[in-house]
């Protein structure tokens, strides 16, 4: 069975969208594409090769994919070469061309289709961009292992890594390390259920019971661990 990685990179507020150009991405009015380019450094780049590994397909959602696809077959570079020799799965309708040597359309249901493919043998699927991918397969609670490089950015708006339909999950840290520029590269593993704990005691004060019973009549609900 194969594992499904993401390694993203994403700012302070979780914004995930048009890292790489001012052209990459503008829908929305997003007015900073290209902000990881200030932030690279050497280090930078040496953790991201890391974290994208030496054996991985590629998974991509149609926008990702289209750009990449006019971007990286006319590339000689590592990576380049890499993108262009795997195999790359791509979560798109039949009017998206795959023209990309080495491309299969995942139709239908995101998650049941990627749910399939990660059943066969074969290599990691990597994902790269394609945050509605991410989201789908979050709410799936289908990605194994998460690399996120963390720049020192706060950009407002934009798609972001996390939604609300992602499944409550809790992560381990196996790796981190920072660049000089203060961009913060982690390896993120799946650790089983989240955990939760108190500070507060088993007894509650009056004060404590009144704020409780002052919320709920603001929110019209009484959460389960008030009752």
């Amino acid at each position: 069975m194969r594992k499904i990685r993401a390694a993203t990179f994403v700012s302070l507020d979780g914004v995930i969208q048009a890292p790489g150009g001012p052209t990459e991405d503008p829908t929305g009015g997003f007015a900073f594409g290209g902000w990881v380019a200030p932030l690279w450094d050497d280090t930078v780049g040496e953790l991201m090769g890391e974290a994208m590994g030496e054996d991985y397909d590629l998974l991509l959602g149609r926008r990702t994919y289209e750009i990449f696809a006019a971007y990286w077959p006319f590339m000689d570079d590592e990576i380049g070469r890499k993108f262009n020799a795997i195999e790359k799965y791509v979560v798109a309708g039949p009017d998206t061309p795959m023209t990309w040597t080495g491309s299969h359309r995942l139709e239908g249901d995101a998650a049941a289709a990627v749910r399939a493919l990660k059943q066969t043998e074969g290599r990691d699927l990597l994902i790269q961009g394609s945050s509605e991918v991410i989201h789908a397969l979050l709410a799936a609670d289908l990605i194994d292992e998460l690399t996120v490089l963390t720049f020192p950015l706060v950009l407002g708006k934009g798609k972001r890594l996390f939604d609300d339909g992602s499944q409550p999950h809790a992560w381990t840290m196996v790796k981190t390390r920072q660049s000089a520029t203060g961009v913060v590269i982690s390896r993120y593993e799946r650790d089983g259920e989240v955990r939760t704990g108190s500070f507060g005691g088993d007894d509650p004060g009056e004060g404590e019971l009144a704020r409780r019973a002052r919320w709920a009549r603001e929110t019209g609900e009484t959460p389960a661990a008030w009752a």
